[in-house]
């Protein structure tokens, strides 16, 4: 099977519907359980082309996005330019390669990242670092899946996530009132052909 190549699909991207809706579905759960104010730097790791995080800008002071693939930030890029947004910046990052993310922030998100991710305890470890105290960390992920989300696994380290496992390296991050409630679903169909249901969770600590 080829390699994935986020760089040659992030022109069409924004073009797929079920892409378009996870990310709105995704941006309201968290929206209705951190309050969001105009005092407030977020931070969107695995930000993608800027589905999900643009959709913050008008609540906040600023939204900083990491990815790594150059193609969807460029992308996301435009979008900025194209709506003239001041307050936002973006990042190649390849934690691969030993980069470290940069900033402080009030909020962290990440959807549809972490299964991409090797190493999730010293990602939660950075991410707890780069928090405000208070701070939030939220992140969407899939469901144990059994493989069967992605039509080309390349590149996926996870096939989902038990949540009460995921939640014991929140608390050993350093996170407190570590909790996740169902943040939507997503129906597709596999490579083999079956239509199935796929949940997605949302995952929430704070660092105090």
């Amino acid at each position: 099977m080829n390699k994935r190549d986020f760089n040659k699909e992030a022109t069409a991207w924004d073009d797929n519907p079920i892409r378009v809706q996870l990310a709105n579905d995704i941006y309201k759960r968290i929206s209705q359980e951190v309050v969001l104010m105009p005092t407030m730097d977020i931070m969107d790791f695995g930000c993608g082309t800027g589905l999900m995080t643009l959709q913050f800008k008008p609540l906040v002071r600023s939204i900083t996005g990491f990815d790594s693939s150059e193609g969807m930030l460029e992308v996301f890029k435009d979008k900025v330019v194209q709506k003239n947004l001041s307050g936002v910046e973006v990042y190649h990052i390849d934690l691969e390669k030993g980069e470290c993310l940069k900033g402080q922030y009030h909020l962290i998100v990440s959807s549809m990242t972490f299964h991409h991710i090797m190493d999730i305890p010293a990602l939660l470890d950075q991410f707890y670092k780069l928090l405000q105290p208070s701070g939030y960390l939220c992140i969407a992920d899939l469901d144990s899946d059994e493989g069967k989300f992605h039509d080309n696994n390349d590149g996926v380290f996870h096939q989902g996530f038990d949540r009460l496992s995921l939640s014991g390296h929140f608390k050993e991050a350093g996170f407190e009132d570590v909790r996740d409630v169902q943040a939507t679903e997503v129906v597709k169909m596999g490579s083999d052909g079956i239509t199935r249901k796929f949940s997605i969770f949302l995952m929430m600590g704070q660092k105090v």
